[in-house]
């Protein structure tokens, strides 16, 4: 999965931050990894063991990394790291979005996953998306990755709340997740134009780690690689969608995207009801959202007080 590049440096070269860094990130590795159990990542529990946590040839095993790789990350050596390679390791190491930016970050990386930050999420953006309801409409990259969503989108075809940041992506979503699935009255033809629009989209990014990180997750779709296969390309293009949302029920809705910037770049997606039908329905979703999100908030703040408490 890696090709080490070891960095030939003059004999003072790696003294100051550059060291500095690498260190950090070496303790930070050692100090993740000994904190999960064989049994926490599916490994036979074993006999036992000098130090506690994985061994440094269990992580590289189960993040697809080699063992020699590994051993120089943790020994502070001068080596590049690629972003698909410190995705898997931070999966490997069950990293939450705090810790997994801290690895990012100390590697002078760039997070290809999904929850990532995206400088066009400004708060004036979430409020429009606010404004919008209770028209569903979130925020997509050409990656399909959802940056952002309002209420009523979070539900329409699934609790996106339940769905972790990284996973949020609505081509893993409907590849892989069976109430994404079930949302989709059309669901084959969807499915194709969505591979589709994917390689076409793809085209830009061939060499990028998110991007390969993605396509790598999806094939592990039997349903995906078969559509991938037929090299499809497609445009991007606005038309009535049918949801079977499994609140409300059926739903048509125009789909339209507004571009943020470049053709390339992130899009505000919205769905305006097609019908007085679905726009009844649509208010429904939209107060069930809202509800739905509320009483969240104040199991969190029980939740909280019952700590503090504690």
């Amino acid at each position: 999965m890696t090709t080490t590049t070891v960095r030939k440096t003059p004999p003072n070269a790696g003294d100051g931050a550059d060291e500095a860094r690498r260190r950090e990130l070496a303790g930070f590795l050692r100090s993740r990894r000994e904190r999960i159990t064989p049994e926490q990542v599916g490994l036979a529990p074993g006999g036992r063991r000098r130090t506690p946590g994985l061994r440094r040839e269990e992580v590289a095993q189960l993040a697809a990394v080699g063992v020699t790789w590994y051993t120089w990350l943790e020994q502070a050596r001068d080596i590049q790291v690629s972003a698909q390679v410190l995705d898997a390791v931070a999966r490997t190491l069950l990293l939450d979005p705090h810790e997994r930016a801290h690895l990012f970050s100390l590697a002078g990386s760039v997070d290809p996953a999904p929850g990532a930050g995206c400088p066009h999420i400004t708060p004036a953006l979430r409020t429009v998306l606010e404004q919008l309801e209770p028209l569903p409409a979130c925020v997509q990259n050409s990656r399909y990755d959802i940056l952002a969503h309002n209420r009523t989108y979070g539900r329409l075809l699934c609790d996106l709340d339940a769905v972790a940041p990284e996973d949020r992506n609505c081509l893993l979503l409907a590849y892989q997740n069976e109430e994404w699935q079930s949302s989709l009255v059309h669901l084959d033809d969807a499915l194709r134009m969505m591979a589709a629009k994917f390689r076409a989209s793809m085209a830009e990014h061939l060499a990028e780690p998110a991007w390969k990180t993605l396509l790598k997750r999806l094939q592990r779709s039997e349903r995906f690689r078969e559509m991938w296969e037929l090299h499809e390309v497609v445009g991007s293009r606005s038309r009535t969608k049918h949801f079977r949302n499994r609140e409300v029920g059926l739903v048509k809705l125009d789909h339209t995207d507004l571009w943020l910037g470049p053709v390339s770049g992130p899009r505000l997606v919205t769905y305006v009801p097609a019908d007085a039908e679905s726009a009844e329905r649509i208010d429904r979703l939209h107060a069930l959202a809202v509800a739905a999100r509320e009483e969240r908030a104040r199991e969190e703040r029980a939740a909280g007080a019952a700590g503090a408490a504690a």
